[in-house]
């Protein structure tokens, strides 16, 4: 055999094919993609609130929110609400301006006269809270130098000292102004710990999709050996064993590595079985559609996935194909539920029956397939079945 008769072969065209459509679909994905970092930070919603009464505070709040690089900023709202909606993800940075902003303290105790608390929620999108981390230390760098010159200058002058005197005296104080900076579900140090979240989808997600292919497979070549209500059942009984089995291995693999809390054990395998079972036939729709050739469809759906499940970038900052997509994507909610799981204070569960309903949706539309779309076959029995019948007939 001529090499170019090889490469004429079923296997090789088919390699060929797939090399050149991989490197398409995960270029043509990511790059577009991660555009939105930076691009769409300014897309994030913060929220400022002012409780204090005097200048200060209205002359801070007013220059943050012409200066801010946020398109949206919410002031009409409590601290107490800013800080709930902050652990829902659904705000990137609470800027709180106490009440007691603008009272005066003896500066000759070193005590600072104004603080300001920037409070960032590190148990979501990676890209959310670094750059929220930049942000507040050039914000408090700013305040930090020109308020507490200004500060300073005043209380000079008011001793009687001369203006440009006191300018220069002020240089010399120290700063009275303190940007507090609170980090709530604080994640440990280390990339491992951001990405887990992200890893122990991939890992569901990636397993259900190849188990899909063969499970499929295994239908289709069980066909007339049973009916297909029956072999659609086993599908989904092997798919359940295999996701109690890998859920398992893989939690034990993470807490070998990452060593969350104990207590999170049985969760966080609950979760992992479900989110198999979820993508199983979230992914299983294509391959029972076009069969093999669902697998290649599924590979740029997977890709895109990895953009549109909240681990790097929010759905506020994620362009409208990958947004669309995030609403229907079984790795979203199961991402954004290992994040509040593992390090957030609130409860996973709306993101959990998120993720049930897509699974559902999906497995009906996998039943729809094999009842309507899937032709009957007559069920061949086999030469012991009808010997043991016959037997039984005699006795």
């Amino acid at each position: 055999m001529k090499f170019t008769a090889f490469l004429k072969t079923r296997g090789a065209t088919a390699a060929i094919f797939m090399g050149i459509f991989y490197a398409v679909a995960m270029l043509g994905i990511f790059l577009p993609g991660y555009t939105a970092i930076p691009g769409n930070v300014d897309k994030l919603p913060i929220a400022i609130i002012n409780d204090d009464a005097g200048k200060n505070g209205a002359m801070i709040a007013e220059n943050l929110q012409e200066n801010l690089p946020f398109k949206e900023i919410e002031t009409d709202i409590s601290n107490k609400q800013a800080l709930k909606d902050l652990e829902h993800n659904d705000l990137a940075l609470v800027v709180h301006i106490p009440k007691t902003f603008s009272e005066k303290k003896n500066i000759q105790k070193g005590e600072a006269s104004s603080s300001i608390d920037f409070t960032i929620n590190e148990a979501g999108a990676t890209v959310v809270s670094s750059t929220m981390n930049s942000v507040v230390t050039e914000i408090n760098n700013q305040l930090s130098t020109q308020f507490s010159q200004q500060t300073a200058q005043g209380v000079l002058m008011n001793f009687n000292v001369p203006e440009k005197q006191a300018a220069e005296l002020a240089e010399k104080i120290e700063k009275s102004y303190v940007g507090n900076v609170v980090t709530i579900n604080e994640i440990p140090d280390g990339m491992n710990h951001n990405m887990l979240p992200m890893f122990l989808t991939m890992a569901g997600y990636v397993g259900a999709m190849i188990g899909a292919m063969q499970l499929v497979g295994a239908f289709r070549a069980g066909r007339g050996k049973a009916s297909k209500t029956r072999l659609f059942a086993y599908v989904q009984m092997a798919a359940l064993l295999i996701a109690v089995v890998s859920s398992i291995i893989a939690v034990g693999v993470a807490y070998l590595i990452d060593k969350p809390s104990g207590d999170l054990f049985f969760g966080i395998v609950g979760q992992q079985i479900l989110n198999y079972m979820v993508c199983f036939n979230f992914t299983a729709i294509l391959i029972f559609l076009f069969g093999e050739g669902g697998m290649i469809l599924n590979l740029p759906i997977l890709l895109m996935q990895t953009i549109a499940n909240g681990a790097t970038i929010t759905r506020d900052m994620m362009h409208a194909p990958y947004e669309w997509m995030s609403h229907i994507s079984p790795m979203y909610y199961s991402v954004q539920a290992y994040f509040a799981n593992l390090f957030g204070s609130i409860s996973p569960s709306p993101y959990i029956w998120s993720m049930a309903a897509v699974g559902a949706v999906a497995m009906l539309i996998n039943m729809a397939i094999v009842a309507f779309l899937h032709k009957p076959m007559p069920v061949q029995v086999s030469e012991t079945e009808v010997e043991k019948k016959a037997a039984e007939i005699t006795a």
